[in-house]
């Protein structure tokens, strides 16, 4: 009898324990259920704050670009830092996610440049310019692929063209105020040359278009949404006054520098955008209306410091013509004698006296003020094929963008401004700026994201 007593005591402790132990282990489950649940709540909410931090930092970008003197004057790597955190930020988000960028034909582009540029590098290390102008390039190359990335995805294109419009405007409300508080008889402003400003101003003209226009399409997604008829008259106001405003003062101030340059840009823009049907007549006619009235104002107000800027500029322009074409024929022989892998990043500033044979005393390292003559010159015909190959691909995609979606006009405003890039730059050295670039990378994302709207339209028909 106490034996059987024993045995049901022991068998009693031993379904005791091990609901006991079955108790504490789904309590332990339950609480690394939980914990997993607050992890990926905390990874979730770093995602998003990175993301966030992404879509800032890539409109700071292209905003800050044509501000890059007054950054200077503060600090000398303050105009670096946007793009620098761009870049970090977009890295450290691809990590968290596990996600590489979707890929894109220019991204082989650009490899390719890049492998052309660091050989022509390694070539001339030596170079007095080499590795200052290698650093010059390599970022452009880099934060074009980043904003290609972020562009597709995490930020609209209209905000980065947006942005882009935005610093514009602002660069040319310092260098008209310049004038006036300075005295200066063309608009340079935050840029030492009038000519580069000018070069912003119209690549970003165009742009307007694009944020005017109402709408939405895959290729170009956050854009604004039609005007409907039951909307505030305050919204439609503000949605013709403010690009209207903003045309005017880009277009004063493109006027202010006095570039002949600009002037031809502008023109080849404007009539694309005429062929494209993208502006109407009506709104042509009275923003030059509005450029008459501010010229004769200007006129009469300020007489004599606009005849003073006249045979200034005139001046400059006769002595430009006879020094660019000294310049375009050193780099033509620079090309002819380096054609493989050229003189090197910042080589035509050092080659020039010899290549020139000291044709200018008082400027021994200028730039070619070609930017297709000194790529070529710099990175010899593969690079400048590579150079050539990436804005042809850029305007054969940009075209079967245009033709595919379902809302071109915006497309159009982007073609016309890189027009404008393409006209300015027959005169000046452009590839150190970021237009071109965001240009490119503009397209390519608009490409992408139509790509994957194709993609996900398509996939219930296959299933």
């Amino acid at each position: 009898m106490a034996g059987a007593v024993g045995r049901v005591t022991w068998r009693a402790r031993a379904a005791w324990r091990w609901r006991a132990a079955w108790r504490w282990r789904m309590a332990w489950r339950a609480r690394w259920r939980n914990d997993d649940v607050a992890v990926a709540g905390d990874a979730a909410g770093v995602v998003g704050r990175m993301t966030w931090l992404v879509r800032v930092l890539a409109c700071a970008t292209v905003f800050v670009a044509p501000l890059e003197g007054y950054l200077l004057q503060a600090h000398g790597h303050l105009a670096k830092a946007p793009s620098a955190l761009l870049v970090l930020a977009w890295a450290v988000l691809r990590v968290r996610e596990r996600r590489a960028p979707e890929p894109h034909p220019a991204h082989v582009v650009l490899a390719a440049l890049a492998v052309v540029l660091l050989a022509s590098s390694a070539v001339h290390a030596g170079g007095a310019y080499t590795a200052d102008y290698a650093l010059r390039w390599l970022p452009f190359l880099v934060v074009t692929v980043v904003l290609i990335d972020v562009a597709a995805r995490e930020v609209s294109i209209r905000a980065v063209l947006a942005a882009t419009v935005a610093g514009a405007v602002v660069a040319a409300v310092g260098a008209l105020l310049g004038m006036v508080a300075e005295g200066q008889t063309r608009a340079a402003g935050p840029l030492e040359d009038p000519n580069d400003l000018a070069y912003f101003l119209v690549a970003a003209l165009p742009l307007l278009v694009a944020l005017r226009h109402g709408g939405r399409s895959a290729a170009m997604p956050g854009g604004p949404t039609a005007v409907l008829p039951g909307a505030t008259a305050g919204g439609v106001t503000k949605a013709v006054v403010l690009p209207a405003a903003a045309a005017v003062v880009l277009a004063v101030g493109a006027a202010a520098t006095f570039s002949r340059g600009g002037a031809l840009a502008l023109t080849a823009a404007v009539a694309w955008l005429l062929v494209r049907r993208a502006v109407p007549l009506k709104a042509l006619a009275g923003g030059v209306a509005a450029l008459a009235v501010l010229g004769v104002a200007a006129v009469l107000f300020a007489g004599p410091e606009l005849d003073r800027a006249v045979r200034e500029k005139t001046h400059v322009a006769e002595t430009n013509v006879d020094t660019r074409e000294l310049r375009w024929q050193a780099a033509a022989r620079m090309v002819a004698e380096h054609p493989a892998l050229g003189v090197g990043p910042g080589g035509f500033r050092e080659g020039y006296p010899a290549a020139s044979n000291n044709a200018e005393i008082d400027e021994q390292t200028p730039v070619a003020h070609n930017m297709y003559l000194e790529v070529a010159a710099e990175l010899g015909v593969p690079g400048f094929a590579l150079f050539v190959a990436l804005l042809a691909l850029t305007a054969v995609t940009s075209e079967r963008v245009r033709r595919t979606t379902t809302d071109p006009l915006p497309v159009v405003a982007v073609q016309a401004s890189l027009i404008a890039v393409v006209v300015a730059s027959t005169f000046l050295s452009q590839q150190y700026y970021l237009p071109l670039w965001s240009l490119v990378a503009v397209v390519a994302a608009a490409d992408l994201r139509l790509r994957r709207a194709s993609d996900v339209a398509c996939a219930p028909r296959d299933q």
